[in-house]
């Protein structure tokens, strides 16, 4: 039945303009909405777990990628996600080999204007590009806001509400997160 899904979920993101990889594995049914003038690529071999079984961890909600107003979401080779949102008006690239735990949220859009008078259009939207790098561990319950920048190696501690600039293989934790240390200092 695992693999039926996993066939019939990749025959229709093809199908919807999703440029997908090779042996990606599909767990369950992720919500994957490409709009049109928006693009999607999912790397190969990446793991989407969508089903409340498929990350014992506990996932709230299936997995969910949208890219809308020309938005573009790039997901590298060999990254999991579990029970997660990448939503993008912008631009969201996800480095190789990261990892992204369980109910994390992803976005580069505020969705709406802090104005009260021009919420209800959305061309005064603030956008800014999210990058996360490489071999990156974002840990469960975490949000990545609008215009972070995280390096290659770096460890984003659970419940972390994440916004700004981090450089290669530092903890990151906290709300707001910041640096707790750099990765390397284990080693000492």
């Amino acid at each position: 039945m695992k693999l039926m899904n996993n066939k019939i979920c990749s025959v229709l993101l093809r199908i919807c303009g999703i440029k997908l990889g090779k042996a990606v594995k599909i767990h369950g049914w992720p919500y994957i909405f490409r709009f049109r003038g928006a693009k999607i690529e999912i790397g190969d071999r990446v793991v989407i777990n969508s089903s409340f079984l498929s990350n014992l961890i506990g996932l709230y909600q299936p997995t969910i990628i949208v890219a809308r107003y020309g938005g573009k979401i790039s997901i590298g080779d060999d990254v999991g996600i579990s029970g997660s949102t990448i939503y993008s008006w912008d631009d969201i690239d996800i480095g190789a080999r990261t990892q992204i735990g369980a109910n994390t949220k992803i976005v580069d859009t505020d969705f709406h204007s802090l104005d009260y008078r021009k919420r209800k259009s959305s061309d005064s939207v603030k956008t800014k590009p999210v990058h996360i790098g490489s071999d990156v561990f974002i840990g469960m319950n975490s949000i990545i806001l609008k215009g972070t920048s995280i390096g290659n190696g770096c460890v984003v501690g659970a419940g972390s509400v994440v916004s700004g600039e981090f450089p290669d293989g530092v903890l990151i934790a906290g709300n707001p997160a910041r640096v707790v240390r750099h990765i390397d200092d284990e080693r000492k």
